[in-house]
């Protein structure tokens, strides 16, 4: 592989999923339903909890936000792989594939907080029950989002930065149906050590720390939750926090099933198949999630719908 001419961005390839011609309406279909439960689904929590006064609380407050990025980020990646498609053609400019990459790490990110947040949301609503309004004000909980954001544009921004110091091969074929990071850095033919040092760190910092305040308020959580005396009082506080808790094991477990996938094989079409629960499916099981196990959403949709 030789270095490329830096006057001239060539574009990179999406190999996608699967090059058989005959998956192809398959996979199109797939992916357009999934991406249109996804959308529907968050816009209409999003929608039931702005319109619904009685969810106008921090845990809601922090749950529309979610919501909000899962549809942002599906939309980074999933448009662009139906265009492909449709149009027989794996073609994504250079420019196009550091943008996408940059908002999929953006929301990834965003994603990882916001989850952390609401964990500590429910940890204070359990443990601190007389103090929660005090300390989960609106201002407090505007502070926690807007910390969250920057985090994770800077998060973004580091990446995408370093990305663009690189020079690349003319071999740009990219084994994944959107501009993955690792996938991306893999192309280039200069030095990647660097890069190689900030996605660790940055991985620690969005994976690890995150992680660790969520298993530390939910141990906390369980230790208040255990000595609740009756059981109708332990069902009730744990119901609070059920839903979050089944999310946090989706995210969290398919993202580790993408991980272990990727150290234990070297095929990049497999890992590419895999991370498919991570980054889509994930996004689409959340409103069901708390639709199911969650009395003030159903009743909100309920009323929105009728």
């Amino acid at each position: 592989m030789e270095p490329r001419n830096h006057t001239h961005f060539q574009p990179f390839i999406l190999l996608g999923l699967s090059e058989e011609a005959e998956l192809q309406p398959v996979l199109f279909g797939l992916f357009l339903s999934m991406y249109l439960v996804t959308f529907t689904g968050n816009l209409l929590i999003i929608l039931a909890i702005i319109k619904d006064n009685h969810l106008h609380t921090p845990m809601y407050f922090f749950l529309s936000n979610l919501s909000f990025v899962d549809i942002c980020s599906t939309s980074t990646t999933v448009p662009k792989m139906l265009l492909n498609i449709q149009m027989q053609s794996r073609v994504i400019s250079y420019e196009h594939c550091i943008t996408q990459m940059h908002f999929f790490l953006l929301f990834t990110g965003l994603d990882h907080f916001l989850l952390t947040v609401m964990a500590y949301d429910r940890f204070v609503a359990i443990c601190h029950p007389l103090h929660y309004t005090v300390i989960m004000n609106p201002r407090f909980c505007g502070l926690l989002l807007l910390a969250s954001w920057v985090l994770s544009v800077l998060d973004a921004l580091l990446h995408g930065l370093m990305v663009l110091r690189l020079s690349f091969c003319t071999d740009l074929e990219i084994s994944h149906f959107f501009c993955e990071l690792n996938q991306v850095v893999q192309l280039a033919c200069s030095d990647t050590f660097l890069n190689t040092l900030v996605i660790y760190f940055a991985s620690g910092f969005l994976g690890v720390i995150p992680l660790s305040g969520i298993l530390f308020s939910y141990m906390k959580i369980v230790s208040s939750i255990l000595k609740i005396s009756s059981a109708g009082g332990k069902y009730k506080a744990f119901s609070t926090c059920g839903s979050h808790l089944s999310v946090v094991s989706l995210f969290y477990g398919t993202a580790l099933g993408v991980y272990l996938s990727s150290a234990a094989t070297q095929n990049s079409r497999s890992i590419a198949i895999a991370s498919v629960m991570y980054t889509v499916a994930t996004p689409m099981l959340n409103p069901f999630i708390y639709t199911l196990r969650n009395k003030d959403i159903k009743q909100a949709l309920r009323k929105l719908c009728s």
